[in-house]
């Protein structure tokens, strides 16, 4: 039989905003329960809501960056259904007008090719708050976040797999990170996944068999939603073997969840429909009429997007993929980078500096590499001096470590601590020439072409390097050996 893995993925993106999405109430996590909480998130009777402007053009922008349709009009819904921390029994969202439709975003596959993933539609609708139930002996609820903003992203079911499930995940953190819209903190529940499974199954017979759509909720990690996925593979199959009844005519959707610890997922219900939440504009919303200069002035906010970045990074600087990748996880460091060759500093050179030492110190540090002490231009010019010969490898190192501290140019504190190679080809002849009358064995051996041939020629080299203190130009002094040797 042939069986076909078809996921679409829900997500919800917490939005970077100062306040919640229809009051004043301050966005903090981690802060005491129910303190941060008004009329309006409480749901009292009276209480009209307002839109936070920031968020729908956070919205707004992030669509863009999906390549999204945006609405020229578009409106709030009620979607009603009751949960102990949904104060109102109902939630502000959008329904058959979103902000957005009709979109796209690339993901890379691990095979080093590339899938276009659709985007059904991105639309925006506030947060519920927190019921906490472990290690209590009764439920607690906290409304906090109830009102937070939330971008729904809903993509189309063109995933195929649990990887390519946490690529998109992982590719839709580092873009909203890099839009500024979201921190995507995974620890503090800024972004969720919902991915809904099923299989299409064609038997030796050639019937084709849909199993149910199962819809796994809240996911806040990524190996989670991986793992998810591959155990609903393997459940949905299982079941399917077992009973060919097992479809979708038959059993209609259901909402699972997702237990860690013991690495699978349990019914919680049968999953509802548009109709049972009883949909209807939300009368004490105003709709949302986007014009012409509002949706430009968004547009000039959106960033270049981290794959192009990537892309460029590789073709106009000649980087690794591997390289373009670290350089261009986060916004602050591929800017960075981007900083220091503007300042003159050769693209893979400032990239060896920035991901072998300066992203170490800046995760050592708990911070962004252009924190760390060290302008772009002066890696820049360290950068330089590695490429014109000037220091080597194992001395930009040592200037890097006092440059942490030390605010003047490379160069000079490369001069100060006797660091600068020495690459004057005259005086080198003389010093190589006397290494070559003290130990001709080596030469004998180097000449001899044997097994002893590289030993002996990195001694050779080895002296020439203690004669003069580290300072010799390795380049240079193998040239004039290979000429001497001749």
């Amino acid at each position: 039989m042939n069986v076909q893995t078809i996921v679409g993925l829900e997500i919800h993106v917490q939005l970077a905003t100062r306040t919640k999405l229809f009051c004043g109430c301050k966005l903090g996590f981690g802060d005491p329960p129910n303190s941060n909480v008004c009329p309006v998130c409480l749901g009292l009777p009276g209480t009209l809501p307002v839109m936070n402007r920031t968020a729908y053009e956070y919205a707004v922008r992030t669509a863009l960056a999906l390549h999204c349709q945006i609405a020229r009009f578009t409106k709030w819904d009620r979607k009603g259904y009751y949960y102990p921390d949904l104060p109102k029994n109902y939630q502000i969202s959008q329904y058959d007008l979103p902000l957005s439709f009709d979109g796209h975003l690339e993901i890379p596959l691990e095979d080093g090719s590339a899938k276009t993933i659709r985007i059904l539609r991105a639309h925006l609708e506030e947060d519920a708050g927190k019921n906490l139930h472990e290690g209590l002996d009764h439920s607690r609820v906290d409304l906090n976040r109830t009102g937070t903003p939330l971008l729904e992203i809903v993509t189309q079911p063109d995933l195929s797999d649990p990887a390519e499930c946490r690529i998109l995940a992982e590719q839709l953190q580092r873009l909203v990170q890099y839009l500024g819209v979201s921190e995507a903190n995974m620890q503090e529940g800024h972004m969720r996944f919902e991915p809904n499974i099923n299989l299409h199954i064609t038997d030796d017979d050639g019937a084709e068999y849909r199993t149910p759509i199962c819809e796994v909720k809240n996911l806040n990690s990524f190996r989670a939603l991986e793992r998810s996925v591959a155990y609903e593979q393997w459940r949905q199959k299982q079941q399917w073997q077992r009973d060919h009844a097992y479809t979708q005519e038959n059993h209609g959707k259901q909402n699972r969840g997702w237990n860690d610890d013991r690495g699978e997922t349990v019914f919680q219900r049968a999953k509802e429909e548009a109709h049972d939440y009883r949909y209807f504009p939300e009368p004490d919303l105003v709709p949302i009429e986007m014009d012409d200069a509002w949706l430009a002035e968004i547009q000039a906010s959106v960033c270049e997007l981290p794959l192009a970045r990537q892309r460029r990074f590789i073709e106009h600087y000649g980087l690794s993929a591997y390289d373009a990748g670290v350089l261009t996880a986060a916004r602050s460091t591929a800017e960075f980078f981007d900083e220091a060759v503007a300042a003159r500093g050769p693209a893979k050179r400032v990239a060896n500096l920035i991901t072998q030492q300066g992203l170490k110190i800046a995760n050592e540090r708990g911070c962004a590499v252009g924190q760390i002490g060290i302008s772009a231009a002066r890696i820049g010019q360290l950068a330089q001096l590695i490429e014109d010969g000037t220091i080597n490898a194992s001395a930009a190192a040592a200037v890097f470590d006092t440059m942490l501290t030390d605010q003047r140019d490379p160069e000079t504190i490369a001069r100060e601590h006797r660091l600068i190679q020495q690459s004057d080809a005259a005086a080198l002849a003389v010093v190589l020439a006397e290494v070559l009358a003290a130990h001709p064995q080596a030469v004998a051996d180097v000449k001899a072409g044997g097994k002893k041939t590289k030993k002996a020629r990195g001694f050779l080299l080895g002296q020439v390097m203690q004669k003069t203190g580290g300072q010799a130009n390795p380049q240079i002094v193998n040239t004039l050996l290979d000429e001497s040797l001749q």
